[in-house]
């Protein structure tokens, strides 16, 4: 199996900015959950060029990211101005800094992980969530098109033909690993995708005050 950083570096090498400049639909949303409960600093691992950025800082929020991919920071800054601070590394070394934030959005990143690899990516982000904070993970289902294609690696986890590791959530799952984390709700949503829509988990989680 590919390493993520090797993937994700080609990926955005050959690709650039792949999916548009469009924030995905789930960011929109929990842009305007945040602003509902007063969040004003968010944290988004995965930020990749910085699409999902947007909503977040059109709406006053103070953003940083995480990156794995130089070649993805590099786009981030071309486009959405050189004012966004993102870490260049993997979120397998999590935290990059001693902050503390009010929300955290980590979108289609945590079904690339393994299974000790999304336990501590789960207990890095509740680290750095102040308290009374909420934390949004989106993640594929098992209702999603590509469930039970390819090699299978795990318990409902399968390896695409390009060498990515895909986990895939369901009811049993979410709460097996986010109930120690403040799980409030999950909801099934669907994110466009090229033309197709994939079946999407919205987590959301609340840090207790």
């Amino acid at each position: 199996m590919i390493d993520n950083s090797t993937f994700w570096e080609a990926s955005f090498v050959e690709r650039q900015t792949m999916w548009g400049f469009e924030p995905a639909a789930s960011a929109l949303t929990t842009s305007e959950l945040f602003l509902q409960h007063g969040v004003q600093s968010v944290l988004i691992p995965g930020i990749g060029y910085g699409r999902n950025a947007r909503p977040f800082r059109d709406s006053g929020m103070a953003v940083t990211g995480i990156e794995v991919s130089q070649t993805a920071i590099d786009l981030a800054h071309q486009h959405f101005r050189s004012d966004l601070p993102i870490h260049h590394g993997s979120v397998a070394d999590m935290p990059f800094d001693s902050a503390i934030y009010d929300g955290i959005f980590a979108y289609g990143l945590i079904h690339l992980l393994d299974t000790a690899e999304r336990q501590a990516f789960i207990r890095a982000c509740s680290a750095q969530l102040a308290p009374g904070g909420h934390m949004i993970f989106t993640a594929v289902t098992k209702r999603a098109p590509m469930y039970g294609t390819g090699q299978p690696i795990g318990p409902d986890r399968f390896e695409t033909p390009k060498g990515v590791g895909i986990y895939f959530y369901d009811d049993a799952s979410i709460h097996t690993e986010f109930d120690a984390f403040g799980l409030l709700d999950f909801t099934e949503i669907i994110e466009p995708n090229h033309g197709r829509g994939i079946n999407f988990w919205r987590i959301h989680c609340h840090k207790p005050e």
